[in-house]
């Protein structure tokens, strides 16, 4: 089984030649099946975008949402915007609404959109002014300590999701393909071939997530989890544990790519 994984494509930077040039090359790589761990576009185009990626790839597409697919709108509107679209296509799969998908008989794939929650680095002396502080309505125009309390509200809306979905899928195969938005721990928040710093850390990665799937996996030492995340346009690879490894895909504004090959049983 042949998984080619996408993150942070961001198609509202390509016009339509650009866009579809995309799309052949990741049906030349003639995937099984297509990841999308997030940042496709944003909530203005979302459901075009989708409609169209369904049209135009060849393989099923699995994804989760990131932060700038919720850009000029809110949080739960485009949930069921996207959800309503998905529930009636063969070919879309809304993660973050599905139960545990098995892919092969050795491998199942979860996956929710995810959220920083501001408990990694120094968030009370980060400067750090992300457009979803005035873009999204959740966040939109919140005070400091507002706003934290609304991202640890988000991160851990996935955190309590994982904790139910993870063990139901370890239960189904051995390998489990988790796609998530944000990264879930301190070693995967890459930028520029480092951890981001302080700074950056409270508003890129996701500690309540992390601890959560570290607890399930250390007690699943027979399971393994390869986590796919995004979000910080920095690549690298983090193994956690044994049984734990997380890629971070890397990414540039109007140059989207095809992160990685996984060939699985």
């Amino acid at each position: 089984m042949k998984l080619a994984w996408l993150t942070d494509i961001h198609v509202d930077f390509l016009d339509d030649p650009q866009r579809d040039r995309f799309y052949t090359n990741v049906n030349a790589a003639n995937p099984d099946a297509v990841l999308i761990s997030g940042d496709i576009g944003t909530s203005q185009n979302i459901i075009d975008v989708l409609r169209t990626m369904e049209q135009k790839l060849t393989a099923p597409i699995y994804f989760v949402l990131g932060n700038h697919d919720f850009y000029h709108s809110s949080i739960p509107a485009v949930r069921e915007e996207v959800k309503a679209l998905c529930s009636n296509s063969h070919k879309l799969h809304y993660l973050t609404d599905r139960d545990p998908m098995r892919l092969s008989d050795d491998t199942t794939i979860i996956g929710h959109d995810s959220w920083a929650d501001g408990r990694f680095g120094d968030y009370d002396r980060s400067e750090v002014l992300l457009s979803d502080f005035f873009m999204i309505n959740e966040l939109s125009y919140l005070s400091k300590a507002e706003r934290l309390r609304m991202m640890n509200s988000l991160a851990l809306e996935a955190a309590d999701y994982f904790r139910i979905s993870l063990p139901s899928a370890l239960a189904m195969s051995k390998t489990v393909i988790l796609l998530t938005h944000v990264p879930p721990f301190r070693e995967a928040c890459w930028y520029n071939g480092k951890i981001s710093d302080p700074n950056f850390l409270p508003h890129f990665a996701s500690k309540v997530v992390g601890e959560v799937l570290y607890e399930i996996m250390k007690g699943h030492p027979e399971n393994r989890l390869i986590v796919l995340c995004g979000h910080t346009h920095g690549s690298g690879e983090a193994k956690i544990l044994d049984n734990l490894i997380v890629f971070t895909g890397g990414a540039v504004y109007g140059s989207p790519a095809l992160q990685q090959i996984f060939d699985l049983p």
